[in-house]
């Protein structure tokens, strides 16, 4: 079976549906093509060795990349993140229509939503059913996220959507809570599937290397949130939390490794706060992230309260269940569930310092061995759930039932 693979964003750039995907793909026995853009993510500038031109052909461990022509931008401006969007999807429905051999099934990434609606062309010029992965619910990470705050916009965003929904085949989503609010907004449930995303695996498996400088020793109980800082992370209230945590017990420590706009203004706000039992290190690079994970006594996660979020399950979550570490997960709704079902974690209200200095001094009362436990339900659930090899098999599944 030949499947299309349209996404604007793919390796080098980070990505969670790229080349690990679509290696997978081939290894369970089906041909692939990718089609997506020169790499320029998150940065806006073109990667090193990359230069644009008409179309550019690569071979990947059996996997056939296509690159197509776009504007490469990712600044504040919308007008460059527009021109970015639609001039992607553009070269890629010209490529789909007369450039590409036809499949048998279009795999199509979203966001953004030009690429659903090149999808959703293909699929009526070349009559070939498309499957469209739903990573980003919009126009509501638009609207929470303040990318856009013109009402009208947002107005003409959300029609475009539901056209979408309407058009495709079949839609994957990351949660259950994506797919309670799609059947809301009138999609067919019978069109819909939830698979988990999975993480980078090889990362996790590496779990021996050099830890970054100035890395709390054994002394200290050390509660790690590896990732972006922006906005959505909210991570003022853990701040708040190490305050109360520091008042209370010293062996305690936060772990900030990462990069993000907030990195600053945090660093600054903890200094003021006068928390010895904070740290910020610099990024780890994802093959290493593993081995630091690993050393750590438990992992946080954490996202601003906001109705979005709770119906989001951040992609850190699954990597902390592979990498075997007790979670604090700081996430209302559907990413709190699924460590709970998982028996994998402790529960904190988001954005309340108390409920999450409380879950702290839980989780370093623990004794080492209810810990472990905790590790191990989290990383047998993942194998089980939640695993790249489980996540391609369902979408084969998908697949093959809209070929047929």
């Amino acid at each position: 079976m030949r499947v299309l693979l349209l996404t604007q964003w793919f390796d080098p750039e980070p990505t969670f549906k790229g080349l690990v995907f679509a290696r997978e793909l081939v290894r369970q026995g089906f041909e692939v093509e990718v089609v997506t853009g020169f790499p320029n993510y998150p940065g806006g500038k073109l990667y090193p060795g990359y230069k644009i031109r008409l179309i550019q052909r690569e071979n990947i461990d059996g996997v056939r990349v296509t690159r197509v022509p776009l504007y490469p931008s990712h600044s504040q401006s919308g007008v460059g993140r527009v021109m970015n969007y639609i001039s992607f999807a553009g070269a890629a429905l010209a490529y789909g229509l007369f450039g590409a051999k036809r499949p048998d099934v279009i795999y199509a990434y979203h966001p953004p939503i030009t690429v659903g609606i090149a999808a959703s062309l293909l699929r009526l010029f070349r009559r070939v059913p498309v499957v469209y992965d739903i990573q980003d619910m919009w126009p509501d990470s638009l609207r929470a996220t303040k990318i856009i705050s013109n009402s009208c916009v947002i107005s003409i965003v959300s029609k475009v959507c539901n056209a979408v929904y309407r058009a495709v085949d079949h839609i994957v989503v990351l949660s259950p809570g994506f797919k309670q609010l799609l059947i809301d907004r009138d999609v067919p449930e019978r069109k819909m599937d939830v698979i988990y995303n999975w993480c980078d695996e090889a990362s996790m498996v590496h779990q021996h290397g050099e830890l970054p400088e100035d890395f709390p020793g054994s002394e200290r109980f050390t509660i790690v949130f590896a990732g972006n800082m922006g906005k959505a992370q909210a991570l003022d209230a853990v701040l708040d939390a190490a305050k109360i945590v520091q008042n209370k017990m010293d062996r305690i420590c936060f772990v900030f490794i990462g990069g993000g706009v907030e990195v600053d203004r945090l660093k600054s706000l903890a200094k003021e706060m006068r928390l010895k039992n904070v740290e910020f290190l610099q990024a780890v690079p994802m093959a290493k992230i593993g081995g630091v994970l690993h050393k750590a006594d438990a992992l946080l996660v954490h996202l601003r309260k906001d109705p979005l979020f709770m119906i989001t399950i951040p992609s850190k979550t699954q990597a902390y269940m592979a990498a075997g570490k007790p979670i604090l997960m700081a996430v209302d709704g559907d990413a709190g569930e699924l460590v709970n079902v998982a028996g994998c974690g402790v529960l904190a209200e988001s954005g309340n310092p108390e409920a999450i200095a409380d879950a702290a001094l839980k989780l370093y009362t623990m004794s080492a061995s209810e810990r472990d436990v905790m590790a191990m339900s989290g990383r047998k659930y993942y194998q089980s759930h939640l695993s790249l090899k489980v996540g391609v098999s369902r979408f084969a599944e998908i697949f093959k039932k809209l070929v047929k």
